[in-house]
């Protein structure tokens, strides 16, 4: 007899009435539960290692289990089959349907680094979404770049390209559409726009430069579902984004289920509805539209996107469409924004809770998305309980879930950047993890600088009956942690121009050193409150002495110039720091 075990999904066990009574006798309220919609896609075995009952008391664990050993599993339901990914066929079209025959739509001259976007008035019969395959080749001397097209409704499709050489392009379409295929063009790709820098990239290993080599210092934060907001709340999210420090934005593509997320979002990814179900071949190309018009305003601020495609906390199934669903919505979402210069693509939020995907599906993931951006945007992929192994060929920067102290091991562990783009939230909330003092939501955000590492800010302080939080919606920054993170910033862009950024240096034992090698030193003492701190500087050098009060957001000179042994006296407080920086006419 085949039984119930730890192997089991919740879902398939609740469908047996005689295996759902033994689930709600120890685990009573798992349907009412906040994570019901994740813990249905789970196996027991993770549910019970997140369910409050049997995480506590491994008892009940072992009795659950037992239980469920005696109940015959019911008679399997037909399953569903795997949807099969169709191939566009050459006969969309009508033979007398003259090839290259769709009328176009392109601009003459666009900046470089700046959308240039063809856009083709074709067919719409049957489903474009599926039907039809598009694709441009992009010429700039003797260089190629293929940029795949989607359909945008009502009959028109469109191909993208942020052109990242001046000069003069040329382009042919394909496309197993005839009037689509064989049209060919040219335009100019001008100089770059007064502040357009480009895509960002990794460099010198462990730190990031936009394209045209200015360096950038992510200093982020993190709204998972402010895009699926009303139109006020998200224009009051863009305006305390302008007023803000931060130049990173952790935001989820699809709408968000959780505590403090359980309205419905105003607009869906897919045709359908939340009662009548998705067509997961047919998206809302209007959603999109609006998520576009999101990204674009963050990059006139200077923001870059960073763009959660699958995440657990979902009650509507789109983190759980299928594998042939899943590419279908990978490659159509890199079609429409991979042009953007201010996206990065997040696999997951919290891969390792996204039950109903394996571990090939991130790999598979990245594939589809290295196969069809054309610009090779940043990729990274989030963790909950298991840090994700970062050493996979096409992760290009780690992106963690855990306090900032192991940074510098994780940097030498990967060879790569190392944002910490979860350390907790300054908040008010029931959660430990979302209740921080102010204090040590920029205590943390320090000790990653100083170890090498970048942060990512995070607020969630309760609203009164109106239940928006920034972490979830957005809307206005209460805490008192941004204002202090913005001082931080001051302090990370003053490292020497030519340093892509701070480094993890030699330290004492007790408090990190970090900085630029032999040219600017930053000790920082956290919780610690030293009343003198002794350094000990390479001889034959001048540097100057800085005590900087990280919360009261001051810089004090220590007057005169030092080397050799040199004892600071310090206030006694704690959050403090040193720097200590070679005069400029020591430096040659």
């Amino acid at each position: 007899m085949k039984s119930y075990g730890p192997d089991s999904v919740l879902r398939d066990v609740l469908r047996n009435d005689q295996a759902a009574a033994v689930v709600h006798k120890y685990l009573p309220g798992i349907e009412e539960d906040w994570s019901r919609v994740q813990f249905l896609r789970g196996t027991l075995r993770q549910v019970t290692g997140f369910a409050l009952p049997t995480r506590i008391d491994p008892a009940v664990c072992e009795a659950l289990f037992a239980e469920l050993a005696s109940v015959p599993v019911a008679p399997a339901v037909e399953p569903v089959p795997e949807e099969q990914v169709p191939t566009p066929s050459s006969g969309y079209e009508a033979t007398n349907v003259a090839a290259g025959s769709a009328r176009t739509v392109f601009a003459e001259s666009v900046p470089k680094w700046r959308i240039f976007e063809l856009e083709l008035h074709g067919p719409s019969h049957g489903n474009p979404f599926t039907d039809v395959d598009l694709s441009v080749e992009f010429r700039c001397g003797e260089r190629t770049v293929t940029a795949h097209g989607f359909y945008d409704g009502d009959g028109v499709y469109r191909v993208r390209l942020m052109p990242d050489e001046e000069g003069i392009w040329s382009f042919r379409t394909g496309s197993n559409a005839r009037s689509l295929s064989g049209i060919s063009g040219t335009f100019h790709c001008a100089p770059a726009a007064p502040g357009d820098h480009g895509p960002v990239r990794v460099r010198d290993r462990f730190h990031f430069r936009y394209a045209d080599g200015t360096r950038y210092l992510p200093l982020g934060t993190t709204s998972y579902a402010w895009t699926h907001q009303s139109e006020a709340l998200e224009k009051q999210t863009l305006q305390s984004l302008a007023d803000g420090p931060f130049n990173k934005i952790r935001m989820c593509v699809f709408p968000k289920s959780y505590i403090h997320n359980t309205e419905e979002p105003e607009r869906y990814p897919y045709a359908g509805s939340p009662e009548e179900g998705w067509d997961f071949s047919r998206f809302d190309p209007g959603f999109f539209r609006h998520l576009e018009d999101r990204i674009e305003r963050l990059g006139q601020l200077g923001i870059e996107a960073d763009l959660i495609l699958f995440h657990p906390y979902d009650r509507w199934g789109f983190s759980d469409m299928g594998p042939a669903a899943d590419e279908r919505y990978l490659r159509y979402v890199v079609a429409r924004l991979a042009a953007h210069r201010n996206v990065w693509w997040s696999l997951a939020n919290e891969y390792d809770l996204v039950w109903s995907k394996d571990a090939d599906h991130w790999h598979r993931a990245a594939a589809v998305i290295r196969e069809t951006d054309p610009h090779a945007h940043l990729i990274g992929n989030h963790n909950c309980v298991d840090l994700y192994d970062n050493s996979a060929e096409w992760v290009t920067h780690s992106s963690i879930q855990r306090p900032p102290e192991r940074t510098a091991q994780w940097r030498a562990e990967w060879a790569k950047p190392v944002t910490l783009d979860e350390m907790g939230y300054e908040g008010d909330v029931e959660w430990g993890w979302g209740n921080l003092t102010p204090q040590e939501m920029v205590r943390r955000c320090w000790e990653g600088v100083v170890r090498g590492g970048y942060v990512t800010h995070g607020e969630c302080f309760l609203d009164g009956e109106n239940d928006v939080l920034w972490w979830s919606k957005g809307g206005l920054l209460k805490g008192e942690s941004s204002a202090r993170l913005a001082f931080l910033r001051t302090v990370m862009e003053q490292i020497p121009d030519d340093a892509s950024g701070i480094d993890p240096l030699p330290s004492d034992f007790d408090f990190p050193t970090g900085g630029v090698a032999g040219r600017c030193l930053l000790t920082y003492f956290g919780l610690g409150q030293p009343g003198v701190r002794t350094f000990f500087l390479p001889a034959g050098q001048r540097w100057s002495v800085e005590v900087i009060d990280t919360w009261n957001m001051t810089i004090t000179e220590v007057p005169g110039s030092h080397e050799g042994t040199v004892t600071v006296t310090l206030p006694g407080r704690p959050y403090l720091a040193v720097r200590l920086r070679v005069l400029e006419e020591d430096t040659a």
